[in-house]
């Protein structure tokens, strides 16, 4: 009895070291798959640190990029509210040319028959001017005929 309690002494230390070289090899494997775990996430860490460098300088850009937007809104805004004024002008000054034009037309039919009769005084007043200046040349083209006889009489008593 006493050689089974060596034996199965000797079967469970054997059946320990097997455990213990299997146990130590699987530790080996993990600690080389660890190691290579964390090489991996150094050079992640490397490559977020980059991401996150690259990330602020593009939110710093597009920070400096709305204020310059929002400038240029503001500036573009003082200009749509100079075109709006300047349609509100032109559309008042329509409104008067209007006024004025259906004041100057009502005018105009109300003073219809005195244009009229002052456009046909005009005309006999015209053609009165022109009579009595044909008259005046006719005048005068006969005392110039009644002068030429003179004149040769003159210029007859001279030789």
């Amino acid at each position: 009895m006493q050689i089974i309690l060596y034996l199965s002494i000797a079967v469970i230390a054997i059946a320990f070291l097997i455990l213990v070289i299997y146990l130590s090899k699987t530790l080996k494997s993990l600690q080389v798959t660890l190691d290579s775990v964390s090489k991996t996430l150094v050079g992640l860490e490397k490559q977020l640190d980059g991401v996150t460098r690259e990330t602020t300088d593009l939110l710093h850009k597009t920070n400096e990029l709305a204020l310059d937007i929002q400038h240029k809104s503001e500036s573009l805004n003082s200009v749509v509210y100079a075109v709006k004024d300047v349609g509100d002008t032109v559309r008042g000054f329509n409104g008067s040319i209007q006024k004025i034009t259906s004041s100057i037309n009502s005018q105009l039919e109300e003073n219809k028959e005195k244009i009229s009769s002052v456009v046909q005084w005009s005309q006999v007043f015209l053609e009165m001017k022109d009579k009595w200046k044909k008259r005046k040349q006719d005048s005068f083209e006969h005392i110039v005929e009644d002068e030429q006889p003179l004149q040769k009489k003159r210029e007859r008593g001279r030789n």
